[in-house]
């Protein structure tokens, strides 16, 4: 092989015999007879055959040196190729092996808890079914998480009974028949609050109440301001008011008083049930009403106008601001529903004022509230809360 390739160098060919022009010849057609077509194929496989031994001597140069008068092969450039790619893969798993022990860090629940929601057994108020709610809620969803509970606050629904005289009118307040000796005699419901908010203090949740403010416009608020903050945010109640607030990062963990639990409604429940993106929920219940909190919706004056038409209407035209702009100018949908909208439209305006959850309560976020819940006393808090209620009880 190595007088092969030598050979090659030298500009011979290699294993093929050169053919044999005698240029001293007086006969010229010797020199012609060596260019006939097949004489002239035979050289171009020669010149051929050469170069490509030039080129393989070349190659073999560049992958070997010579020591002591014999030719050292280095690998080729196919196994170098494949070293470096065992060397980057090598090195994708260390990258990869590192990575995994850097935690990422998720967004951290924050909960908003509704109390005067969870004092109701039916429509009647209890303090012993926030009891238990609580302790579910305590035991089975929150566990350490940070918790923010929120009471309304006195006279919380004035601003909306200016807009609707009817709401909440019937709604009872939360009260228990509990007056200790050694407290001084104040009103049931603020009693109540007192018992509460020492209970939830006791198992380190702050407890929020604003004069003047409902509950619900506190969450809202809080919600915005943990947002901002990249917490996620979880608000357990039953109260469906809370569905306007539903997005990628808010739920609503409510309590199913049929099975006995609480269970999580997301955006996708939502999407599913109604078929629409939650940023229409406040426009649909504005049209449905809220027999609830007294508030008619559009079928108590158009007994034909129901959740279907409202949620095909919606689905057409995002917002009841942008459907009755619409009806204004031109025909929306059915007779019907055309004249309904007309009609009432400055009803509608006025209870999706009524309906909607305000932002800008005056409070704002504590840092230590948004720290783990400590909840080595959980349960002995909770036993004795169980436990006065009962001496209540029986004392009255």
């Amino acid at each position: 092989m190595m007088d092969m390739v030598g050979t090659a160098a030298a500009g011979s060919y290699v294993g093929i015999k050169p053919p044999h022009l005698d240029l001293t010849s007086p006969n010229p057609t010797t020199l012609l007879l060596s260019h006939t077509p097949q004489s002239l194929t035979r050289s171009k496989a020669l010149k051929a055959s050469s170069l490509n031994s030039v080129t393989a001597d070349s190659s073999s140069r560049s992958k070997g040196r010579t020591v002591g008068g014999q030719l050292q092969l280095q690998p080729n450039n196919k196994s170098h190729e494949v070293s470096q790619s065992s060397s980057r893969r090598r090195e994708v798993e260390i990258l990869e092996k590192s990575s995994s022990k850097i935690k990422i860090k998720k967004k951290r629940r924050v909960f908003l808890l509704d109390v005067n929601s969870l004092c109701y057994k039916g429509e009647n108020p209890s303090l012993h079914t926030f009891a238990h709610w609580i302790s579910l809620f305590f035991s089975q969803i929150s566990l350490d998480d940070p918790v923010i509970a929120v009471i309304d606050g006195e006279r919380g629904n004035a601003y909306r009974r200016k807009l609707l005289p009817s709401y909440k009118v019937n709604r009872k307040r939360v009260t228990e028949n509990w007056s200790p000796p050694h407290r001084f005699v104040r009103s049931p419901v603020r009693r109540s609050h007192e018992l509460v908010s020492d209970f939830l203090q006791k198992c380190n949740v702050p407890v929020l109440k604003i004069e003047d403010t409902e509950a619900d416009d506190v969450v809202a608020t809080l919600v915005e301001q943990l947002l901002l903050k990249g917490h996620r945010v979880v608000i357990a109640s039953p109260d469906k008011d809370f569905k306007q607030l539903i997005s990628e990062d808010v739920q609503i963990v409510m309590p199913l008083r049929e099975r006995g639990r609480w269970s999580y409604y997301t955006q996708k429940h939502y999407i599913a049930q109604y078929k629409c993106d939650p940023q229409s929920d406040l426009s649909f219940r504005c049209m449905m009403g809220d027999e609830v909190d007294g508030v008619p919706g559009l079928k108590h004056f158009v007994p034909g106008f129901g959740r279907k038409t409202a949620l095909k209407l919606l689905k057409k035209h995002g917002t009841l601001d942008n459907l009755l702009n619409a009806a204004a100018v031109r025909t929306v949908g059915k007779p019907y529903a055309q004249d309904a909208l007309t009609k009432y439209a400055d009803y509608l305006r006025n209870i999706y004022e009524v309906l909607s959850l305000r932002r800008d309560v005056d409070v704002q976020l504590c840092e230590e509230w948004l720290s783990e819940r400590d909840t080595k006393n959980d349960a002995i808090v909770l036993s004795n809360f169980i436990k006065l209620l009962g001496e209540t009880r029986n004392h009255n």
